[in-house]
């Protein structure tokens, strides 16, 4: 007789949910912590009797969904076809966050390790594998993509979004409810709010309105005793560090409140583009020595790639306007009012996203399989300029950009200056404030598969990051958390990481408010259950 129906005919009360759970903990079986991750199982289902009976919830590697469910957030497929080793021993899709409390709270119990998915941008893939081989310790993956509902509340011009929604459901969300409230966040319509926001969050009204950290509210945080926190709940301290601290440190934050800012009806927006190395060099250099000094409403990204440098630039009011602007501080730019375009603020969300001229809004809601953009394998590494570099040092970075061919690998330039410069380098974690004339961030992106292909790019970007060592900002030498760089540093395997340790990669992203996230650590989690290769561990002194 077939086992299950045996089973059935023996147990006929057992409800069909935890006999469901009981068949998926068989497919743990050949772990040497299955009976910790089989009681997880069943502790979930007893604490949370909404767990669907028919698996759209749980995912193991047995499962027909599993890999569907892996690989659909995913978007940086250098991590598509990780070891077995490397994958979440299981993968839980939350719909509410009594289902987040009750994962939280039997990993906990039974010494699961948890990580957190929000979007799947993590550059080194730290929120859905583990980048460490060598370790033995499985772990749960909590991907949070079904909770992404946005409430926006126009007369107190802020919105509650959950941590699941990418940044074109937010912004969709934000336009369907005002034609002049806008959210200052980044132009990449799949990024995830939650990991998004936990590490700062740039766009291109980062000079008007600081970062998506800097226009934070209020939020809601699961900690690691299945707790649900408001602002008031976790304190002021716990409530700095996750505006900007990094994601999977404290505890899951399932939404936030977000200010959003007013604009115009019509804004400007614009693209030049500049080719041969010569006239590019000449435009650039001039470029790095007026970004920081723009006026405020005006931001300018320069992404920099074989043969061609690209400037794009948003403007709070009329093209006429921004052209006399332009012409009185960036004339060597030469931009023309063709290369300007007006609009409003979401179809700019369109446009710098690579839309084309006819889409409408409506495409966001299904940004997360159909936006223009898609990375394909991606090494990321970032810098901070606080001087312009020598024309020899812009030289040096065609020089070796045309190393990779016709490779898609390229550099960006985001500005600072204006608001960046007037908030405190210890309003939030995010330190890289006055004093910064701008971010490089650094790509080095390939398609085709192999270690040989993929240690070519990797040893590219790295020979970079070298070559610029000199002219960058020093003593640290800064990063951004939300280009997350394991060449930096990473802690231990298991749950003890000495402060002493981190501080090697931790000061490059957070600086002199290190500490102070790791004081928030050991107030929140002080057992360092929610950590991963770059968590904040809890302060030791």
């Amino acid at each position: 007789m077939n086992p299950l129906r045996s089973f059935l005919l023996l147990r006929p009360t057992l409800p069909l949910l935890l006999l469901l759970l009981l068949i998926f903990s068989s497919t743990w079986s050949t772990s040497s912590t299955a009976g910790d991750h089989n009681n997880f199982l069943l502790c979930l289902g007893s604490r949370n009797t909404t767990v669907s009976p028919n698996s759209d919830l749980i995912h193991t590697p047995n499962s027909a969904s599993y890999s569907s469910v892996f690989q659909f957030s995913i978007r940086n497929t250098r991590f598509n076809d990780t070891a077995a080793s490397t994958r979440p021993t299981a993968i839980i899709t939350p719909k509410t966050i009594s289902q987040v409390q009750s994962a939280v709270v039997c990993a906990r119990t039974h010494d699961v390790q948890v990580r957190v998915r929000s979007g799947g941008h993590d550059f080194e893939g730290m929120s859905y594998v583990s980048t460490s081989p060598s370790s033995t310790q499985p772990f749960l993956l909590i991907d949070l993509i079904n909770l992404r509902n946005v409430a926006v509340d126009v007369p107190s011009k802020s919105a509650w979004v959950q941590a699941g929604a990418v940044l074109g459901e937010v912004y969709h969300g934000i336009a369907s409810a005002s034609g002049t409230l806008a959210f200052p966040a980044g132009i990449c319509p799949t990024v995830g709010v939650g990991g998004h926001v936990s590490g700062g969050g740039y766009g291109m009204l980062i000079r008007k309105h600081g970062i998506a950290a800097d226009n934070v509210l209020d939020a809601q945080l699961v900690d690691a005793r299945g707790r649900v926190l408001d602002r008031a709940a976790m304190g002021e301290d716990v409530f700095w560090a996750i505006r900007g601290g990094g994601g999977n440190t404290y505890g899951i934050v399932v939404s936030w409140k977000i200010n959003l800012v007013t604009v115009p009806a019509r804004l400007t927006a614009f693209t030049a583009v500049r080719t041969s190395e010569e006239n590019v060099t000449r435009v650039f250099d001039r470029f790095q020595h007026v970004v920081d000094k723009l006026p405020d409403d005006l931001s300018i990204l320069l992404t920099l790639n074989t043969m061609q440098a690209v400037f794009q630039g948003l403007y709070v009011g009329e093209t006429e306007t921004l052209l006399g602007v332009m012409k009185q501080s960036f004339p060597g730019l030469e931009l023309t009012g063709q290369d300007c375009r007006e609009m409003s603020w979401i179809q700019s969300i369109l446009y710098f996203a690579g839309y084309p001229n006819n889409a409408t809004y409506d495409e966001l809601l299904d940004s997360r399989s159909s936006a223009p953009v898609q990375f394909d394998k991606v090494k990321a590494k970032s810098d901070y300029v606080e001087a312009p570099l020598p024309v020899k040092v812009l030289q040096g970075i065609w020089k070796r950009l045309y190393e990779l061919e016709s490779g898609p690998s390229f550099l960006q330039i985001i500005p600072h200056g204006g608001m960046m410069s007037r908030i405190s380098d210890s309003s939030i974690p995010y330190p890289h404030r006055a004093g910064n004339v701008y971010k490089i961030q650094y790509y080095a992106v390939w398609s085709r598969e192999g270690k040989e292909v993929e240690k070519r790019y990797l040893d590219w970007i790295r020979r970079l990051y070298e070559f610029t060592t000199p002219y960058v900002s020093k003593n640290p030498r800064g990063a951004y958390v939300n280009s997350r760089d394991l060449d930096l540093g990473r802690n231990n395997l298991g749950k003890i990481t000495s402060y002493r340790q981190a501080r090697i990669w931790g000061e490059k992203y957070y600086k002199h408010n290190f500490e102070r996230l790791a004081r928030a650590k050991a107030a929140i989690d002080p057992s360092n259950f929610f950590r991963n290769e770059q968590s904040v561990p809890p302060f030791t002194g």
